[in-house]
């Protein structure tokens, strides 16, 4: 039925059909409708015009190092895990010129500022990057008063997170890379998300988690769902906890990483990693970025353009002195300690939501999950006869 009672009922049933109303609602009311879609063999974020371009009947599988696009025979729309990249790109952008300008006389007279975003409904975010958009509020000073005090709020994440809709979909088939369970990020939506879809033979469990998600429910055509439908749902949510590819201990890790700083796995994986910056790029709660100026002597104009940047990269830490973690050891090391460790002194959460990018898009699999096992496992070791490590005492 249509135009449900939002006061009396919390959790609806929505066919494969409705999913196409869905999208048409969503366009109705002017949004930038965003969903997984099938581009060069991956599965990739994409604006659409129709429930058509979902990358409905393809799967992926995943592991150290590989990814690929298989036939689904069931031609489920959601029957795939994460691709390369997640929501982060349309409210955190790779690039985002800031600011362009050009000289009249003795004076610099503005052109433009930072572009406004869309008005956007993403429309199939997986509970763990759910997690890392909420944990990227964080950063940028999204809806929390005492963050945005204490540190600079970007006005384009906020503008474009303020009119967002966010349409989360539970997993029912994690990957052999996944971990989110681990960290308490999935396979279920919990909170956090407009509305919340559990995906059954024929159709959706579905569920409201904010005023604008009842209203586009009360515009469905729903109806209530059986108690058969409500347990099979939770069935496949349990189904694939057990499933789930990796496990990540994270009972105190920092105080683990304190410990092992020292420890010689860190230079077994150095000569692994190829400092390539991949798991920093797919990680859907990277932030860093660097800012890059230019000019134009034929027009006499400037511009300012903000890139997403790498701690992998040689000149990320670059100072008059050179840098300050010059070995692929030290910024291995240092990124997997903020990922998992730091990352609470700054912002009250993990850096890490257990989606298993960066293992499945590092060309050599280095695997954090492994990592984090094997400093846990050998911490009582004595390593006092190891070769002296050569970056003792520099920032980590």
């Amino acid at each position: 039925m249509t135009g449900v009672d939002q006061g009396v009922q919390d959790v609806w049933f929505l066919s494969m059909q409705g999913l196409g109303h869905m999208v048409s609602t969503l366009r109705d009311k002017m949004y930038t409708v965003v969903a997984p879609t099938a581009r060069d063999g991956v599965i990739t974020f994409a604006e659409i015009d129709s429930v058509d371009q979902i990358a409905a009947g393809v799967r992926d599988e995943m592991g150290p190092g590989k990814y690929r696009l298989i036939d689904d025979p069931l031609s489920r729309p959601f029957n795939y895990v994460v691709g390369q990249d997640s929501p982060k790109r349309f409210f955190f952008p790779p690039k985002l010129e800031l600011v362009s300008m050009h000289i009249e006389g003795k004076r610099f007279v503005l052109d433009s500022t930072a572009p406004k975003p869309p008005k956007l409904a993403i429309l199939g975010v997986r509970p763990c990057d759910l997690a890392a958009i909420h944990v990227q509020d964080r950063v940028f000073g999204y809806g929390d008063q005492a963050t945005a005090e204490r540190c600079e709020t970007d006005s384009y994440y906020n503008l474009a997170r303020k009119q967002s809709l966010l349409i989360a979909v539970n997993c029912t088939q994690p990957s052999s890379t996944c971990f989110c369970d681990s960290m308490g990020t999935g396979p279920r939506a919990k909170q956090g998300f407009d509305l919340s879809m559990t995906e059954l033979g024929g159709g959706f469990i579905l569920r409201a988690g904010s005023d604008d998600g009842r209203a586009i429910v009360s515009e469905l055509p729903v109806r209530e769902p059986s108690p058969s439908e409500v347990e099979l749902g939770q069935l496949k949510i349990d189904q694939a906890i057990e499933r789930m590819g990796r496990h990540l201990d994270t009972d105190h890790l920092m105080e683990l990483f304190d410990e092992q700083i020292d420890h010689p796995s860190w230079d077994e994986v150095a000569k692994r990693c190829m400092s390539c910056s991949n798991c920093t790029m797919v990680c859907p709660t990277c932030f860093c970025s660097t800012v890059s100026d230019s000019n134009d002597l034929a027009t006499d104009a400037a511009t300012r353009t903000r890139h997403w940047e790498s701690c992998f990269t040689h000149q990320f830490s670059y100072t008059t002195a050179g840098p300050v973690r010059g070995s692929t050891r030290a910024r291995y090391r240092h990124w997997m300690r903020h990922k998992l460790g730091t990352w609470w002194h700054q912002f009250d959460s993990s850096g890490c939501v257990g989606c298993g990018r960066c293992i499945t898009w590092c060309p050599v699999g280095i695997d954090i999950t492994e990592q984090a096992h094997r400093l846990r496992h050998d911490r009582n070791t004595d390593h006092s006869q190891d070769e002296p490590i050569r970056e003792r005492g520099l920032m980590v």
